[in-house]
């Protein structure tokens, strides 16, 4: 005896079998034989996902009507059902089951023990704040970050050394670089070898992402912040002669050094002083003096805290009573301890302040305090935080950790809403964001004023090429 059934199926995109030919299968139940025909060729009847072949996964119950023409009757399928849905959803699971939820891991190098130690411990609390944010949010498309910490103490050779040891031993996925430039640009070609992101919350010096196209930075370049400062000794001090006073072996300063007098006698200020010193002097009183004795407007000194303190007692000490100006390498809570009342009447251009009304920083101070204890955050502990943030952004827009991938994200960040300004990178992938400027008073960092950084050409990149294909 046979029945006429109807199958019917829902139309999820598919196999369509809607043919006459292959509308005929035979399915046997309680020793009855049913031929399955669709009810009518328009219906589209059978339609299978594709990943299931032919199965009729998606179908729950067989229609069966005119049994020997006397009754209609409905025959229900449990049994058969209950497989082929158990059978969908197994493989519909299989997906679900495959996503990579493996650890994240992301380097880390800083000065946490050297001369400028209270950088990397700034960089070192921004990064962790911002992975605890991160997991604690779901992670990266479901995956967690795991930062593996290192301590350079301030030394280049080793920042290069750890940067790969980072790379091979740790296979961490990218590298931020907390601390100075000189660091950062030792540490740059072991990334760019081995095709890992490496990005530098605070590396002002042109030269660090010049190293190659895995090489990235969240914060501004010198020559930036030495033309904000030279506008503003002009603009706002009205100072016409500037005498400048530089670490000779730093980057950093030398770099600052010759963006700010080429900006200074740009803006019709004269430079009548040039001093040097190296990090780790303890006595400046003879440099002091020579500068003393060409009676400038302002003093430029663009080095990092730990010395600028020292300076600023012992030109104050001499009777120098003109303000001192400096970039963000003053920048550290330690500053005010070593330097004290000397600071009094200084200006620094830096990245953020943390007097800005801004909610997404008053946000970030208030939960910085209250992880920290009560430390308020210099600016390498909001620009660590923001590389960070930046840095799981690109992942999640990659939706990949592949070098390449992670590369390519990284360069079309555009517009990224952070702590320290929005970020757009450029072709030399430096971030375009703008500068503050801050007076030094009575223990405190005034905010005086925000400036916004000119849209300029790409700097050149000679001798610099793109990382090479890889070999098959």
């Amino acid at each position: 005896m046979r029945h006429r059934v109807a199958l019917l199926l829902p139309s999820t995109p598919g196999s369509n079998l809607s043919s006459p030919k292959d509308a005929g299968w035979l399915v046997g139940f309680e020793g009855l034989s049913f031929r399955v025909q669709p009810l009518s060729l328009g219906m589209n009847p059978f339609v299978c996902p594709t990943n299931f072949g032919l199965s009729m996964a998606n179908s729950l119950a067989l229609i069966c009507a005119t049994r020997r023409r006397t009754r209609a009757s409905l025959i229900v399928l449990p049994l058969f059902a209950l497989i082929l849905f158990a059978s969908s959803c197994q493989r519909q699971q299989q997906p679900e089951a495959a996503r990579d939820r493996s650890t994240i891991k992301i380097g880390f190098f800083g000065d946490l023990s050297g001369p400028t130690f209270n950088f990397g411990e700034s960089a070192k609390n921004g990064i962790l704040m911002a992975a605890d944010e991160i997991n604690l949010e779901g992670g990266i498309n479901g995956r967690k970050i795991d930062v593996v910490i290192e301590d350079d103490r301030g030394s280049p050779e080793r920042a290069a050394t750890l940067a790969s040891k980072l790379i091979v031993e740790d296979k961490v996925v990218a590298i931020i670089a907390g601390g100075t430039s000189g660091n950062s640009r030792a540490a740059a070609p072991e990334a760019q070898s081995a095709r890992i992101p490496l990005i530098s919350p605070s590396s002002t010096d042109p030269s660090v992402t010049l190293a190659g196209d895995y090489i990235f930075r969240a914060c501004f370049v010198d020559a930036f912040q030495a033309e904000v400062m030279a506008k503003f000794a002009i603009n706002t001090l009205k100072a016409k002669k500037a005498a400048i006073f530089f670490d000779f072996n730093s980057p950093y300063g030398r770099g600052l050094t010759d963006y700010f007098e080429l900006s200074f006698a740009k803006q019709g200020g004269q430079i009548v002083g040039k001093q040097s010193y190296m990090q780790g002097d303890i006595d400046f009183r003879g440099q002091l003096s020579l500068i003393q004795a060409e009676n400038p407007d302002v003093i430029y000194i663009p080095g990092y805290y730990s010395d600028v303190a020292i300076i600023a007692k012992q030109a104050r000490q001499l009777g120098l009573g003109q303000p001192l100006l400096g970039g963000d390498g003053w920048d550290a809570p330690e500053l005010w301890q070593l330097g004290g009342d000397a600071l009094n009447g200084s200006y620094i251009s830096t990245h953020y302040s943390v007097d800005d009304p801004s909610l997404v920083i008053q946000q970030f101070v208030r939960e910085y305090k209250q992880l920290y204890g009560n430390l308020l955050p210099d600016a390498h502990a909001a620009l660590a935080y923001d590389a960070t943030r930046v840095l799981a952004d690109a992942i999640a827009r990659a939706n990949s950790t592949e070098g390449e991938k992670l590369r390519a994200a990284l360069a079309e960040t555009r517009n990224f809403s952070g702590v320290t300004g929005v970020i757009s990178m450029d072709a030399n992938r430096n971030a375009v964001k703008p500068a503050v400027v801050l007076k030094l008073q009575d223990g405190r960092s005034i905010y005086q004023d925000t400036i916004q950084p000119e849209p300029v050409a790409p700097l050149p990149s000679p001798g610099v090429s793109s990382s090479p294909p890889k070999k098959k």
